[in-house]
């Protein structure tokens, strides 16, 4: 081989390595990604709750609702369509094996890890003087971590009351006796106020009170006030005695005349 074909070759070469590497910097220029070059989006925190008190603290956490009410309204044609899920640990038939997880025939009503054949964890041994009441099965389901804390179960746990309570009430099936549900709690009474509220209250219902003596003083004093105009009319009893005074007078008169017109007759006939 000649010194010209080696000389083409070595430029074949060279020519490629300087293509390639110019297409990788006309891409690395085109499609550089930026560090930091914009200002990012900060999500909105939620708003506080106000309760209409000037409080915006965080409001009281959700009441949480009793077994009875879920299971009032629970449908176990739904929950055995929930539970295929749990088919892959747990066998559903009468007399059915122990997988992963104990067989669950007749469930509700048992005792707490006391399923034959099938070795439970301490955890659930802790609770073995207990029963699988629907109550205790629902806060099972909600959380086996939190209900039984260190258990081999690794289900996280189900947090929608429908489906949980469609599922319970699917177990509740699975007996020769079924266990009759609990019957829904009774609704709370109505809290009595608190003594800020009492308070807060009797503050602003304060100020009606200066209304009203204020209104009704007025209305007594200028209905009261006509009151001397009895003694104005009482005034002219004086005029009685007035007026009776002059009744002397016709004793006066009436005295001389007689003892004028008796007088002279008298002296007249004794004079005769």
């Amino acid at each position: 081989m000649d010194s010209f074909e080696l000389n083409k070759i070595i430029g074949a070469i060279l020519g490629t390595l300087l293509f390639v590497m110019g297409v990788g910097f006309l891409a690395e220029a085109i499609y550089q990604p930026a560090h930091g070059g914009g200002p990012g989006y900060d999500l909105p925190e939620p708003a506080p709750t106000d309760t209409g008190t000037g409080d915006t603290t965080a409001g009281p956490a959700p009441a949480v609702i009793d077994i009875g009410t879920l299971l009032a309204s629970a449908d176990p044609k739904a929950g055995e369509a929930a539970s295929k899920k749990c088919q892959a640990c747990h066998d559903f038939s009468k007399g059915g094996p122990n997988k992963t997880g104990p067989n669950l025939y007749g469930i509700v009503g048992e005792k707490i890890a006391d399923v034959p054949g099938f070795a439970f964890s301490d955890a659930l041994k802790a609770h073995a003087s207990e029963t699988w009441t629907y109550e205790n099965l629902n806060q099972w389901l909600i959380s086996p971590k939190a209900y039984a804390p260190g258990t081999k179960m690794t289900y996280a746990g189900d947090k929608d009351d429908k489906d949980r309570a469609n599922i319970i009430a699917y177990l509740g099936t699975l007996s020769d006796s079924p266990v009759p549900f609990p019957a829904p709690a009774a609704p709370a009474a109505p809290e009595a106020p608190t003594s800020s509220q009492v308070v807060d209250n009797s503050s602003s219902a304060t100020p009606a009170a200066p209304d009203a003596s204020s209104s009704a003083a007025p209305a007594v004093s200028s209905s009261q006030a006509p009151a001397p105009a009895p003694s104005s009319s009482e005034a002219p009893a004086p005029v009685a005695s007035s007026s009776a005074a002059p009744a002397p007078a016709p004793s006066s008169s009436t005295a001389p005349v007689a003892s004028s017109s008796a007088a002279p007759v008298a002296s007249s006939s004794a004079a005769q």
